[in-house]
């Protein structure tokens, strides 16, 4: 996960989310393959944690650059060393995000401890380069309460339905797709489209 989860030891960190979320190699195997066949100079990871997602992700890119931004130091810490040639700093989601333009913004399992979601989604489109794409893989209010299985902290964590998410997502100017979904997890590739819809607006009728 991201930086939310500053109580868990960066060294057992990984252990520790498996244990909560069966699936998470999977999740992150997901988040890779939304990648894949595009042109990726530079990537913007978003509660980069132990560096698990923007592992996968150069690994499909690997002469991209990434920016990494984590509330805690040690995970900064941690994935700085496992990520040698990335920047990966500290920086809470709420804060201004680094200069774009990217290629691909990444984020698995932190954006949920957010309150205002949509907020974010505004601000990842205004860094993303023009048809740029949005990779968001986090857990969910579930339709069915019955899938509502991962593990949950009051005051922490702070999950939306998925229909919000893909409402505010198209109304901050993507095009978002659900590429995989399991129970109360799930993951979205948004696509930039503020260059067509900015067009389709100064077009007279």
């Amino acid at each position: 996960m991201g930086g939310g989860q500053l109580h868990l030891d960066p060294e057992t960190y990984l252990d520790a989310v498996r244990a909560e979320v069966p699936v998470y190699d999977d999740l992150q195997r997901a988040v890779a393959s939304a990648t894949e066949g595009r042109a990726v100079a530079r990537v913007l990871d978003l509660g980069t944690g132990t560096g698990e997602t923007a592992r996968g992700v150069l690994a499909l890119h690997p002469d991209a650059t990434l920016v990494g931004v984590d509330a805690s130091a040690e995970m900064v810490a941690l994935a700085s060393e496992t990520l040698p040639t990335a920047d990966v700093r500290v920086g809470r989601l709420e804060d201004p995000l680094p200069p774009g333009p990217f290629d691909l913004v990444t984020s698995a399992l932190a954006v949920h401890h957010l309150s205002d979601k949509q907020e974010l989604f505004v601000r990842i489109a205004d860094v993303l380069a023009p048809e740029g794409r949005f990779v968001l893989a986090d857990v969910i209010v579930p339709d069915d309460p019955d899938d509502a299985v991962t593990a949950l902290e009051a005051g922490v964590d702070r999950p939306d339905t998925l229909a919000d998410q893909l409402r505010w997502l198209a109304e901050a100017g993507f095009e978002p797709a659900v590429v995989w979904q399991h129970r109360d997890l799930v993951v979205v590739a948004a696509d930039q489209m503020w260059t067509r819809r900015r067009v389709s607006v100064a077009t007279p009728l």
